[in-house]
C-alpha cells in the first residue's frame, strides 16, 4: 500500500469507487480515463487501475462501468437476481447487503479509495480504507461529520491522508502554506480565518415565505452546480455548507469561531484563508467537480485538466453577500454542531438526512428540513458541550435515534424520543 506522501513515484495506483454510480463518481471515473489517456500518449504506465466498485441500487450501470473499467470486484447494496446472474456471467465477484462497500475496502488491496457515497453509508467504506492505512479521497461529507473524530483519529493512528474532494476543502487545502496533507491536528496560528463559499442556491433571492413552501422540482434546479438530489436539497437550504464547516473543522483542525461561509452566487471563488498579517488569498475555478476530484486523486502531482477552465477576462463581476441566517438557518446549527462536539454531528446529519427524504417523499414542506434538524439536537442533546465520540456504536445509535425522531415528527407534531445524552448518562450508571 502507498500513501500520499509517496504516491506516483510512478507505480499505477489501484483505486476502488464507492459511489461510482453517482455524480462525483461518474465524473471520478471520467477523471481516470482521461489522466490514463495522457500517460498512454507519453508512453507512460497508467497512473491508475480501478479494482473496486461500489453502489447502492443502480446494478445495471455498476456493472457496465466494471465491463468497461476492468474491474474484477464490486459492491451493491442493493443487488436484484437478474444483477446477480449478469455480475456471474462477467466473473465478477459481487458484495451484497448494507455492509457491501466496506467489506470490499476490507477485502480488496488498493493504494486509494475514493469515497464518493452520499449519506452517513460511507462511513463505513472510509473507516474500513484508513485501517487498513489507505488514503482516502473525501467526497463523502457526512463521514466527517457523522464521525469525524474516529475518522480523524483512525487516518492519525495508520498514517493515511484523507484528500479533500470537496470544491471548498480542495480550495482551502491548495492556500495553506506549504499545502500539508488532512487531517490537520490543528490549523496554523498564522491564518485567522478560513471561508467557505456558497452560491446561494435556487432560492437565494426569494423571501422567507416562499422559501417555506418550496417544491421539489423548484429546490432541484440548482443556478450552478450539476450534483445528485440529495446534495441539491442540501445546497438548497444551505445544509449543505454547514455539512462542509463541520467537515472543515475536521479536515483542518479548525475551530468554529475561525470558520465562516459566505455566499458568492458565480460559484468561481470556492475558498478564501484570511492570515494575521491581514493578507487574504483566494482560490478560484470553474464549477467543475472534476477539478477537485483530479487534484485529490492525483496529489502531488499536478496534469493537465480533465475539467473546464476559467477565462478571468470573460469572468465579469464576481460578488459576495452574507448569508442570511433567518432564512437560512442551517449554517448556524452547524457552528452550534462543532461547539457541541460529541454526537452532534451524526445527530445533525441523520436528522438532514430524514427530513430531506421526507421532502422529497413530498411529506414535508421545503422550511421544515433545517426546523426538524435544530429540533433533533435540542430533543436528544440539549444545548451544551458534549463528551467527546467514545465509539462507532455510539455514532450509530445517535443516528438512528434522530432518525426515529424525524420519521415521528413527520407523522405528528410532538415526540417523547429521549434524548441521547440521557441514554448515554443511563448505560455510564449501569457500567
Amino acid at each position: 500500500m502507498t500513501n500520499a506522501s509517496t504516491a506516483h513515484d510512478g507505480a499505477t495506483r489501484r483505486l476502488i469507487i464507492v459511489g461510482s454510480t453517482g455524480s462525483i463518481g461518474c465524473q471520478a471515473v471520467e477523471v481516470v480515463e482521461h489522466l490514463n489517456a495522457l500517460a498512454k500518449e507519453r508512453d507512460e504506465p497508467a497512473p491508475f487501475r480501478v479494482v473496486g466498485l461500489a453502489a447502492r441500487a443502480s446494478g445495471a450501470q455498476l456493472l457496465e462501468q466494471a465491463d468497461r473499467l476492468g474491474v474484477c470486484a464490486v459492491a451493491l447494496a442493493e443487488p436484484d437476481d437478474d444483477v446477480r446472474r449478469a455480475a456471474a456471467e462477467q466473473g465478477l465477484t459481487l458484495y451484497e447487503g448494507p455492509e457491501a462497500a466496506a467489506q470490499l475496502v476490507e477485502e480488496t488491496e488498493a493504494d486509494l479509495v475514493l469515497n464518493a457515497c452520499v449519506g452517513a453509508a460511507g462511513l463505513g467504506p472510509t473507516l474500513a480504507a484508513l485501517d487498513r492505512g489507505v488514503d482516502v479521497a473525501i467526497a463523502n461529507k457526512e463521514s466527517l461529520v457523522t464521525a469525524g473524530q474516529l475518522v480523524v483519529e483512525a487516518a492519525l493512528r495508520s498514517g493515511a491522508a484523507l484528500l479533500p474532494v470537496d470544491s471548498e476543502h480542495s480550495g482551502v487545502w491548495q492556500l495553506l502554506p506549504g499545502r500539508p496533507t488532512p487531517p490537520i491536528a490543528r490549523l496554523d496560528e498564522s491564518i485567522v480565518r478560513v471561508t467557505l463559499t456558497a452560491s446561494g442556491g435556487p432560492f437565494r433571492t426569494w423571501p422567507r415565505e416562499r422559501i417555506a413552501a418550496a417544491s421539489p422540482d423548484e429546490a432541484l434546479k440548482h443556478p450552478t452546480w450539476s450534483m445528485g438530489a440529495k446534495v441539491t436539497i442540501d445546497s438548497a437550504s444551505l445544509t449543505n455548507k454547514g455539512l462542509e464547516l463541520i467537515e472543515a473543522h475536521w479536515l483542518f483542525g479548525v475551530e468554529a469561531d475561525r470558520l465562516a461561509a459566505v455566499v458568492h452566487p458565480q460559484s468561481i471563488v470556492h475558498a478564501v484563508v484570511e492570515f494575521a498579517d491581514g493578507s487574504i488569498a483566494a482560490q478560484l475555478g470553474a464549477p467543475d467537480m472534476r477539478c477537485p476530484i483530479q487534484i485529490a486523486i492525483s496529489h502531488p502531482r499536478i496534469e493537465q485538466g480533465a475539467g473546464r477552465r476559467v477565462d478571468l477576462a470573460q469572468l465579469g463581476e464576481l460578488t459576495f453577500e452574507p448569508p442570511d441566517v433567518e432564512r437560512f438557518p442551517a449554517i448556524e446549527t452547524a457552528m452550534r454542531v462543532i461547539e457541541m462536539g460529541g454526537c452532534a454531528g451524526a445527530v445533525f446529519n441523520a436528522a438532514n438526512e430524514a427530513a430531506v427524504e421526507a421532502f422529497l417523499q413530498r411529506k414535508i414542506p421545503f422550511g421544515r428540513i433545517p426546523s426538524l434538524a435544530k429540533e433533533a439536537l435540542d430533543a436528544l442533546l440539549g444545548s451544551g458541550p458534549q463528551s467527546a465520540l467514545r465509539s462507532l456504536d455510539e455514532a450509530l445509535e445517535a443516528d438512528a435515534q434522530a432518525r426515529r425522531f424525524v420519521e415521528q415528527a413527520v407523522e405528528r407534531p410532538a415526540t417523547a424520543t429521549p434524548r441521547v445524552a440521557e441514554a448515554r448518562s443511563r448505560a455510564a450508571r449501569a457500567s
